[in-house]
């Protein structure tokens, strides 16, 4: 094929899937996959394998013990004879997971109205994996890649991908860049930095007592677990980036019982890598200290996120996504954001990393989450056109 070849006949072929993609991401949309889901989330990436086979794509599968499975895509790309970088993948990444509870795509199920798509996950992230499916199907059918391809689907990400994130650190350090397939900005922009994030609980021991006959003899959990959220709260540094927040409680017996037990969750978020073991220091501190004698409390993190920071690979790549988009219609910034994703393990063990490139979506995690189902091809033919530069780019 000519330079040209790949390019035109990729984004052309692209350009007539819409209806093809809305069909995949019905199917994938009204498939429960809550993150402690098991069963759904790999009836989710049943529909992955489903699609990759009927391309004549072969995949991988990494069990998950409890989570989701990791599934492992390959098209092979690229001239035999190169070596170092031209060997190395070219990682396209999504997640299958949700938030939702079991139940949601019976009661909110896929649809479309007046170009817009609703349903659980429609945005965050079915949509950007379909996107990757598509994309890898395209490379398959006309070739063209630089090398190879390797599409990851991971099935924890939203609880900090306890299991997942094995995988993908050792994928990305094979990588020669990523792309995460999170949905792109409402103004169509991409994510060049994320926020880093630590979730954990922490458990408080009191003693129970008849709160009106014996008083004295109970010890509050409950009392020490407020004085311990006024303290983690007053942590946060907003100059800094730097946010606690305690967001969920529980504890207590009755409402005539002194507390014998209560638990606190906490959310941390954080910009700069150093940042992230001051507070946990400071946070183990409080946690150690009882401000009501007599408590105990133990801290247990529960998942964490890195931070996604931009090198200067990572400029270049984005650069160079930037210059694609305009190719396909799309005028793309970047932007930083305080949420968290996979990206920041892959940007940490130093693959050049792209984030939020999927099509483009809003108000994840809530009933009204959508999806503009006309970025789903201009998308897709952006990623396929910056993959095809990646030599070009020096990438």
């Amino acid at each position: 094929m000519t330079a040209e070849g790949p390019d035109s006949a990729l984004t052309a072929w692209l350009a007539t899937q819409q209806d093809a993609m809305l069909k995949v991401l019905e199917a994938m949309v009204n498939t429960d996959g809550g993150s402690y889901d098991k069963a759904g989330v790999d009836a989710v990436g049943a529909i992955v394998r489903d699609f990759l086979a009927e391309h004549g794509i072969p995949v991988e599968v990494v069990p998950g013990e409890t989570y989701g499975d990791c599934l492992k895509a390959r098209v092979e790309g690229g001239d035999a004879l190169n070596s170092g970088n031209m060997k190395r993948s070219i990682v396209l990444m999504g997640h299958r997971d949700t938030v939702f509870p079991k139940g949601e795509p019976t009661r909110r199920p896929f649809r479309v109205e007046n170009g817009i798509a609703y349903g659980p996950g429609v945005a965050d992230m079915k949509a950007g994996l379909v996107m990757n499916m598509f994309i890898l199907a395209a490379f398959k059918r006309f070739g063209g890649a630089p090398g190879p391809l390797l599409g990851l689907f991971t099935g924890d990400e939203e609880i900090g991908s306890p299991e997942g994130r094995k995988v993908i650190e050792a994928t990305a350090r094979e990588a020669r860049v990523v792309f995460n397939s999170e949905p792109g900005r409402p103004n169509g922009g991409v994510v060049t930095g994320r926020k880093g994030g630590v979730f954990s609980i922490f458990d408080i021991e009191g003693k129970a007592a008849h709160s009106g006959g014996n008083f004295e003899a109970g010890i509050s959990a409950i009392g020490e677990l407020a004085a311990k959220i006024t303290a983690i709260h007053a942590l946060t540094d907003l100059k800094r980036g730097i946010t606690l927040n305690v967001g969920l409680v529980s504890g207590g017996q009755s409402v005539n019982t002194v507390a014998p037990w209560a638990q606190g969750q906490i959310d941390l978020r954080y910009v700069e890598p150093a940042d992230r073991d001051e507070i946990m220091g400071k946070i183990h501190e409080i946690i150690a200290r009882s401000h009501v004698p007599g408590t105990r409390a133990t801290l247990t993190i529960r998942g964490e996120f890195l931070p996604l920071t931009q090198t200067p690979a990572a400029a270049k790549l984005f650069g160079m996504y930037v210059d694609a988009a305009k190719e396909s219609g799309l005028s793309v910034t970047g932007e930083f954001s305080g949420g968290c994703a996979d990206s920041g393990f892959t940007a940490a063990v130093g693959a050049p990393t792209i984030c939020a490139v999927g099509p483009v979506g809003g108000k994840a995690h809530s009933p009204e989450e959508y999806l503009e189902v006309g970025s789903l091809v201009p998308r897709a033919q952006a990623m396929a056109r910056a993959i095809l530069r990646l030599d070009r780019a020096g990438l």
